[in-house]
């Protein structure tokens, strides 16, 4: 079994199917609204909390782009259509879970989301009580791919960040992770690894179950 203490994993793209979700409720909205090429500045706001994705929405399309209120809109239709329990859980989920539990190993959320969605969407799961720590966009300063929510996710669990791994599908997620000095594994969801991706993750695995056979 590899060398580890802790494993922090993103949520959105790695626990859940929610960066497909959220995208398509952009590309619904842009074709109402007539907004260009919504996918470009979308993919640049993966991994990425609020603040950040509403400057690269407002630098993409202009300090005019009426941002908050097409979020609003986006938000609404999101949660219309996926809470309750409603939202796909990524493959494997549950088995990694289960797994570093049998082995006593601390587990933690480090995502860019607000908490009250976070908690929300893994209670909705029944996932939320393997979580020993979560930590949220909203409680620190700077965004992925700074690794500050990392650190102190690491911090939280009382783990050194050089013996914890961090379980990520989005580029800002690994680029903070490897700044951070965490063990990166990067499991792609929308964006496939580049070589920038290969070079600073430990690993590229196409899911979580290949994950928990890597750990083992």
């Amino acid at each position: 079994m590899k060398e580890f203490d802790a494993v922090i994993f993103d949520m959105d793209g790695v626990i859940f199917d929610s960066e497909r979700a959220t995208m398509d409720c952009w590309i619904e909205l842009a074709e109402k609204y007539s907004i260009p090429d919504i996918k470009t500045p979308y993919y640049k706001c993966i991994g990425v909390n609020a603040a950040k994705t509403r400057e690269i929405m407002i630098n993409t399309y202009g300090k005019d782009f009426p941002y908050d209120r097409y979020a609003k809109e986006a938000s609404l239709m999101y949660h219309d259509r996926y809470d309750g329990g409603r939202l796909p859980v990524k493959k494997g989920v549950r088995l990694i879970l289960e797994f570093l539990k049998k082995h006593d190993k601390k587990i933690a959320l480090a995502s860019s989301s607000k908490k009250e969605t976070v908690i929300s969407q893994l209670r909705d799961a029944d996932i939320l009580r393997f979580f020993d720590e979560i930590v949220t966009g909203d409680m620190v300063e700077k965004s992925k791919p700074e690794p500050d929510i990392f650190l102190k996710a690491c911090e939280k669990t009382g783990v050194l960040p050089e013996r914890a791994y961090a379980i990520e599908d989005s580029i800002n997620g690994i680029r903070a992770a490897y700044s951070g000095k965490l063990k990166p594994i990067m499991v792609p969801d929308i964006l496939p690894a580049d070589d920038e991706m290969r070079q600073k993750a430990e690993a590229v695995l196409e899911n979580l179950e290949e994950v928990a056979d890597y750990l083992s």
